[in-house]
C-alpha cells in the first residue's frame, strides 16, 4: 500500500487530469454523435457510446498495471516488444480481416484489434533505446540507417496492409532524432519535398524543373559567386528535387487508390465532387460552421442527429464538437491537446534519463501529428487519411493504444529520481 501511494504521489497530477478530461469529454461526444433515442442510456452497451465505456474501464485498468510495473521493464524489453508488434503486423497480414479496405484488424468475437495502433508505442520504446544506447551517434550513418530501419520496418507494413493514414503518422518520429541531434536541414528537407510534391499535383511537371534550375543557376550566380565547390552540391540539390517532381506523378497514377487520387483533388480544388469524396468533409464543415461562436447545445446538432456525416463517432468526431460546442467548445478542446502535449515535452525535459526524455518526444509528436491531421482533415485543410482524433474517436484499439504510450512515459516520469 505504501508503494502505491507513491506512485499516485510521484505521478505528474497535470498529464492526468488532462487525460481523464479529455477521455470524459470524448465519451460525451460519442454519446452525442450517436445518441439514440431507442436507446438513450448513456451506458446501453448495445450502443457504440456504452461499448466506449466498456474500452475506457479496459483504459483505466491497462494505465494502473503500467504504473505498477517496475520502469526498468520499458528500456530492458523494447526490442522485444518491438519484435511482437511486427510479428503482430505480419500476422495481421495473413489472416486479418478487411474493414473499409485495410486489411488491418484482429477479429475475436465481437472484439476488433488494430495491431498498427498498438505498434506505435512499440516503435517508440525501440526508437528511444536505441537513441539512447551509450554508443549511438546521428552523425554516424550506420547508426543513422538503423534508426530509419526501425521506424520503416512498420510502417512498410501497415503500407502494405493498404492502410496509408496509419503509416503516415510514423514521420513523426522524425522530432524524436531531432531532439537526438539530428541536423535541421533534413527536416528543411522533408519540407521542401512535401513543397515540391504539392506544386507537381497542380502544375505541370516540367514548369517546375525548369523553375527549379532557374532558381540553381542564380543561387550559383548570385549568392555562392561561381565558386566551384559548390557546382556539385548544387547540381545534386537540382537532381534530387527533379526526381521528386517527376515521381510524383508516376506514385499518383500507379500507388495511389482511386479513392485516395479523389481526395487529394477535391483537396487540391482540382475535382469538385461534393456527393463522392468530398462528401464527409463539405458536411462535417456545414457542421462547424452551423455551430457558431458557442454552438447549438448538447445532443442539438442537427448535422449530427440526422447523420450527414458519416463516420461522425470516429474519424470525424471533432465535427461534433464545432456543431454542438461552437468556436469556443472547439478552442477549449484545441487548448487541452496543446496543455497536455506542451507539459509532455515539459515533464520530457527534466528526465535524467535519455531514454525517457525521448520516449516522452515520441509521445508528443505522435499525439500532436494525431490531432493536426484529424482536426485538419476535419477542417477541410488537408487530406482524409483516416486517422483517429486521440482519446475522442470510437474504438478501443485507439483509446487503449493512446493510454498505454501515455502512461509508460508517466511512470518512467514517476521513476526519474530513482538511481538507475
Amino acid at each position: 500500500m505504501i508503494k502505491d501511494r507513491s506512485i499516485i504521489k510521484q505521478i505528474d497530477k497535470t498529464i492526468v487530469y488532462l487525460y481523464l478530461a479529455l477521455v470524459l469529454i470524448g465519451w460525451f461526444n460519442i454519446y452525442a454523435s450517436a445518441y439514440n433515442s431507442d436507446h438513450f442510456s448513456i451506458f446501453d452497451i448495445s450502443q457504440v457510446y456504452g461499448k466506449q465505456l466498456l474500452w475506457i474501464g479496459g483504459a483505466i485498468v491497462i494505465a494502473f498495471v503500467i504504473l505498477l510495473l517496475d520502469h526498468k521493464v520499458f528500456n530492458s524489453f523494447a526490442i522485444l516488444i518491438y519484435a511482437l508488434s511486427i510479428l503482430m503486423l505480419i500476422l495481421v497480414l495473413l489472416t486479418g480481416k478487411t474493414i473499409s479496405g485495410s486489411k488491418s484488424w484482429f477479429q475475436i468475437g465481437s472484439f476488433a484489434l488494430q495491431p498498427s495502433e498498438l505498434s506505435k508505442f512499440c516503435t517508440n520504446l525501440a526508437l528511444a533505446h536505441l537513441l539512447s544506447s551509450p554508443n549511438f551517434s546521428v552523425k554516424n550513418t550506420k547508426h543513422k540507417l538503423l534508426a530509419l530501419f526501425i521506424i520503416l520496418l512498420p510502417t512498410a507494413f501497415i503500407l502494405l496492409q493498404n492502410d496509408t493514414g496509419s503509416a503516415l503518422v510514423y514521420s513523426a518520429f522524425i522530432i524524436v532524432l531531432y531532439r537526438k541531434g539530428l541536423p535541421s536541414r533534413y527536416i528543411i528537407m522533408g519540407l521542401v519535398a512535401i513543397f515540391l510534391s504539392i506544386m507537381a499535383l497542380l502544375f505541370d511537371q516540367y514548369i517546375i524543373i525548369a523553375a527549379i534550375a532557374a532558381i540553381t543557376l542564380i543561387l550559383f550566380l548570385f549568392v555562392f559567386k561561381l565558386k566551384r565547390n559548390t557546382i556539385l552540391p548544387l547540381l545534386a540539390a537540382f537532381i534530387v528535387s527533379a526526381g521528386i517532381v517527376l515521381s510524383v506523378d508516376f506514385v499518383f497514377d500507379n500507388v495511389l487508390e482511386p479513392h485516395q487520387k479523389t481526395r487529394i483533388n477535391v483537396l487540391l480544388g482540382k475535382e469538385l465532387d461534393l456527393y463522392g469524396a468530398g462528401y464527409n468533409v463539405n458536411q462535417s464543415k456545414i457542421a462547424i460552421g452551423s455551430g457558431g461562436f458557442f454552438g447549438k447545445g448538447f445532443l442539438k446538432g442537427t448535422q449530427t442527429k440526422f447523420d450527414f456525416v458519416p463516420e461522425q463517432s470516429t474519424d470525424f468526431i471533432f465535427c461534433t464538437i464545432g456543431e454542438e460546442w461552437g468556436f469556443v467548445g472547439s478552442i477549449i478542446v484545441l487548448a487541452m491537446f496543446l496543455g497536455l502535449i506542451i507539459r509532455i515535452i515539459q515533464v520530457a525535459e527534466r528526465q535524467r534519463s535519455e531514454f525517457s526524455l525521448l520516449y516522452g518526444y515520441g509521445v508528443a509528436a505522435i499525439l500532436l501529428f494525431h490531432v493536426a491531421i484529424n482536426i485538419g482533415m476535419t477542417l477541410g485543410l488537408l487530406p482524409v487519411i483516416g486517422i483517429p482524433l486521440p482519446f475522442f474517436s470510437y474504438g478501443g484499439s485507439s483509446l487503449w493504444s493512446f493510454t498505454i504510450l501515455l502512461f509508460i512515459f508517466a511512470k518512467l516520469d514517476s521513476s526519474r529520481l530513482k538511481l538507475f
